[in-house]
């Protein structure tokens, strides 16, 4: 297709631009009337008409996430590369400001391989069932057809619709499509500029073309809006629309996310159906898998080639892919937690996924060829997700994905169905299993264990029940003629220095009571050392630890324990060189050349040596003794 003069698409802007502002109810204040939410889901719709919209996203498990555009032609991480003042945005408040290289890379933007026919055939193998492609980020660039700017695809020289090609593609396959749209943007000249009513007033305008150009679109994924205040936003306004273009749109969590209350005049949303409605339909846990979640919809994002500052959503020339064996686990994680995955790709200037992106797209297809079964239109649980792994169900089947096996057999907690037989899948080599009060008792021979998850079919006399969660893997510290009882409910402890993300009141949940909602229980500051000293009161024999990291946590490097009898002298009795988030410790002694588990300890020391200055903080310690 030609690409417009200059001079006609600036004619083009300013008519739509005005036509936009001529038809948009403008409404700052408080005092305005509200737009019809009638249509707005989130807001009106039953249990049976969420479940019916919700249930293509809750099957379909894995989708691929493209960051792409100019940023690439600089090697430059995609709205975050882009070296210049952030206005009013992420701590930074002052004048608007340029970068003088990255705002002109799209004039070299030329992808002359872009073939979105073939990224979806790629996704398609990869086994994945939906996909999302950057429309606009942070940096402003608008990688379709817009109307209402000349900073999008057509003032490049590829000069083609980049959102339009992909739409096509995927309708082609019958891929399920979303697109991210960042309402935060640094480029834009009325970004949060006054009340903000100019850059609401175009926002929405994008939004409103690119579910109106397209045929169906089946999400949208904003990514935060600025300006911490409710007041410079017309959500209701953009809901309203979006549902009469789309009425069976789905929405993620960020919307809104960022606004209030840090501003005085901020009030709020004006409605309580407001904050819900912004809400959305999921959650987004990013670059982390999401904690268990079997009661709100959720999606983990993760980036599949990170540079080492794990900042490489677009494409990087230092990015380094993740193992296959990583991003299978990652996907039996989340989908046992009641999760998605949403697997990010970058393709270079040119418009191709990197080779190493390729051969994991490839992979993953035949393990989930052979697996499938085991993730695709399941739901997670009952059993809770830990560091053995987690499992999935539909109907009257139970999925165990097997991770870690403390031994021979799998100690899992009671489960209310009788379960009728035990084996592996897809092999459907039987397996022993012993069903009692106590919970489930699973073994699997060494030989007959797949790498990178071992997966365990368990058929039921009746189906697990939506949302039904029951405990855990046992630990081998319920053996109480071995290990003794659990000794630290009344622990105190001390730590190397307290940070301002510390709170006292949480210190006696690292033993006891509920979790922290923030997930720690303690926050050290940042150090070289940072430790925490534990007095359990009394000299215990102590056998045995048993420690929660927060789930996604990553700046503790590894970890070291240590005992004393007095706090003075210490021995080092067990380490870890890199980060878990739970570790099981017995604790032994050396009898006539035997081990034998127990150690006299009143004081124990865990400690961190990380390579630069870091924070320490656990979620949970529970110590065993006699």
């Amino acid at each position: 297709m030609s690409t417009p003069s200059p001079q006609n698409r600036a004619i083009t802007c300013l008519f739509a631009t005005l036509a936009a502002i001529a038809t948009t109810v403008v409404a700052q204040t408080t005092n305005d009337p509200l737009a019809d939410l009638s249509q707005v889901p989130q807001i009106h719709e039953s249990t049976a008409q969420r479940d019916a919209r919700m249930q293509w996203f809750r099957d379909a498990k894995f989708g691929m996430f493209i960051h792409w555009g100019p940023c690439t032609v600089g090697d430059r991480e995609i709205g975050w590369g882009r070296q210049a003042n952030r206005p009013w945005d992420i701590n930074q408040h002052g004048p608007r400001t340029s970068d003088p290289e990255y705002d002109q890379y799209f004039k070299r933007f030329d992808p002359v391989k872009y073939d979105a026919d073939a990224w979806v055939r790629t996704a398609r193998e990869a086994g994945m069932k939906y996909m999302v492609l950057i429309a606009k980020h942070h940096d402003g660039f608008s990688q379709f057809d817009s109307k209402l700017t000349e900073h999008d695809i057509m003032a490049t020289p590829y000069g083609r619709d980049i959102v339009k090609q992909f739409v096509e593609a995927c309708r082609k396959h019958g891929m399920k499509t979303g697109l991210y749209y960042s309402t935060r943007d640094w480029f834009h000249p009325d970004y949060l500029v006054g009340d903000n009513a100019k850059y609401d007033r175009w926002y929405r305008g994008q939004i409103e073309e690119l579910l109106s150009n397209y045929g169906r679109i089946d999400m949208m994924w904003f990514d935060h809006v600025g300006g911490r205040d409710w007041g410079k936003w017309r959500f209701d306004e953009l809901f309203a629309m979006m549902y009469r273009r789309q009425p069976g749109l789905l929405v993620n969590n960020r919307a809104a996310r960022f606004c209030g209350p840090k501003s005085p005049e901020d009030r709020g949303p004006a409605t309580p159906e407001i904050r819900q409605m912004t809400d959305g339909d999921f959650d987004t846990p990013e670059q982390q898998i999401g904690a268990m979640n079997l009661k709100r919809d959720w999606e983990s994002c993760m980036i599949l080639s990170p540079t080492p500052q794990h900042d490489g959503w677009s494409y990087r020339s230092n990015g380094k892919t993740r193992p296959l064996e990583e991003c299978i686990r990652m996907l039996a994680s989340i989908v046992s937690g009641g999760g998605n995955l949403l697997l990010n790709f970058g393709p270079d200037q040119n418009g191709e996924f990197r080779p190493e992106e390729a051969a994991i797209a490839k992979g993953m297809g035949s393990w989930l060829k052979q697996h499938g079964q085991a993730i695709y239109g399941t739901r997670g649980g009952p059993f809770t997700n830990g560091k053995w792994g987690g499992s999935t169900h539909r109907g009257e089947t139970v999925f165990l994905h097997v991770f870690d096996w403390p031994g021979e057999t799998l100690r899992l907690g009671a489960l209310p169905q009788k379960i009728l037989k035990a084996r592996t899948f897809p092999g459907g080599t039987e397996v022993a299993y012993r069903q009692t009060e106590r919970g489930v008792d699973v073994t699997v021979p060494s030989g007959q264990r797949e790498n990178p998850v071992t997966i365990v079919e368990l058929t039921l006399d009746q189906p697990v029940p939506r949302g039904q969660q029951v405990g855990s893997a046992r630990s081998r510290f319920e053996d109480e003629s071995t290990y003794g009882r659990l000794v630290s409910e009344k622990a105190t402890f001390t730590m190397s220095s307290p940070s301002a993300h510390d709170r006292a009141e949480d210190h006696p949940k690292l033993f006891r009571g509920e979790k922290s909602d923030r997930g720690y229980a303690f926050h050290t500051g940042d150090e070289l050392n940072p430790w925490i000293q534990i007095d359990l009161g009394k000299s215990i024999n102590v056998t045995g630890l048993n420690i929660e990291n927060r789930p996604g946590e990553r700046r503790t490097a590894g970890l070291i324990l240590s005992v004393s009898p007095d706090g003075q002298s210490w021995t080092k009795v067990w380490s870890a060189p890199d980060w878990k988030q739970s570790w099981e410790i017995p604790v032994t002694t050396t009898q006539a050349g035997a081990e034998v588990p127990g150690r006299a300890a009143r004081y124990l020391k865990l400690e961190t040596k990380p390579a630069k200055a870091a924070p320490m903080l656990l979620q949970r310690v529970e110590i065993y003794g006699k």
